[in-house]
């Protein structure tokens, strides 16, 4: 029997509308089974579509099922912001005045209230700089020369990135790839912008293997460079890193390191359309 689910579209990471990230929230989603899910994700046509249910430990405020086009991800971060943004207006009251606990594959995952909504960056499961075969590959890829890596590293917090270092912003926002060479790739690049800059960081985002060839604003990987960045002492405090500029976006993440070392990622959210799904 056709059930209707309240639905909300959520752009996330700029002040400004239909200048970040959308991710498409369908809210109530219990029932809707994981085929279901799927082909939803396939249809909005987003680089993510979200499925918000009741919690199933009692430690969470909400469970949330993140897909792509192409699949299931354990996490992703606009999703993370953009689900607990709708699940707010939607009535939703978290255990916590300042902390929402939102559970999904990769764990439970907290989200501070403030300012903006912010995530705490999961655990990395897997770090250390790429082999030699996948980082030719992925330069060759790029169409840059090995000289232009300043630093290489596995950022896998659920997704799997695999980031390279460039030396400028500017050299970030020239990549031109192509992804025909790398079609089960999770990639991207990160770039410095010169010191008094409005942003630190221009970074850009490539995922064909889950069919999003370029993801305009990135939680996930935001999130895990900034862990690799704090760890290695590039880094400290907050910044803010540009993305989306080549795809005629806006975003801003904004990225705390708090005094344990945890990295927090957080940024705009505001709701762009409201109505019902089919479930």
């Amino acid at each position: 029997m056709t059930q209707l689910h309240d639905f909300a579209q959520i752009d996330v990471f700029s002040t400004t509308p239909y200048l970040g990230n959308p991710v498409a929230v369908v809210l109530d989603a219990g029932g809707i089974d994981d085929e279901r899910m799927q082909r939803i994700a396939r249809w909005t046509n987003l680089s993510e579509t979200t499925f918000v249910s009741p919690a199933t430990t009692p430690e969470a405020d909400y469970r949330v099922r993140i897909f792509t086009p192409g699949g299931e991800l354990p996490f992703a971060g606009h999703p993370t912001l953009g689900s607990a943004h709708a699940w707010l207006e939607h009535g939703g009251t978290p255990r916590s005045s300042d902390v929402i606990v939102q559970e999904c594959e990769a764990g439970l995952v907290d989200i501070r209230r403030g300012a903006v909504l912010s995530f705490a960056a999961p655990p990395l499961r897997r770090t250390g700089n790429l082999d030699d075969a996948d980082l030719a590959e992925i330069v060759a890829a790029f169409g840059i020369e090995r000289s232009q890596v300043l630093a290489h590293q596995w950022v896998d917090n659920g997704p799997g990135w695999c980031v390279l270092q460039l030396a400028s912003a500017q050299e970030v926002l020239c990549l031109d790839p192509d992804l025909s060479q790398i079609p089960t790739a999770m990639v991207g690049a990160i770039g410095a912008y010169p010191e008094g800059s409005p942003h630190a960081y221009e970074m850009r985002s490539f995922a064909p293997r889950i069919g999003v060839p370029e993801d305009p604003v990135c939680g996930s990987m935001n999130a895990s460079v900034g862990q690799w960045l704090a760890a290695s002492g590039a880094v400290s405090g907050s910044y803010v890193v540009s993305q989306g500029q080549r795809l005629g976006r806006a975003g801003e993440i904004v990225i705390d390191v708090d005094a344990d070392g945890a990295v927090w990622v957080g940024g705009a959210t505001t709701t762009c359309f409201r109505g019902s799904a089919i479930g």
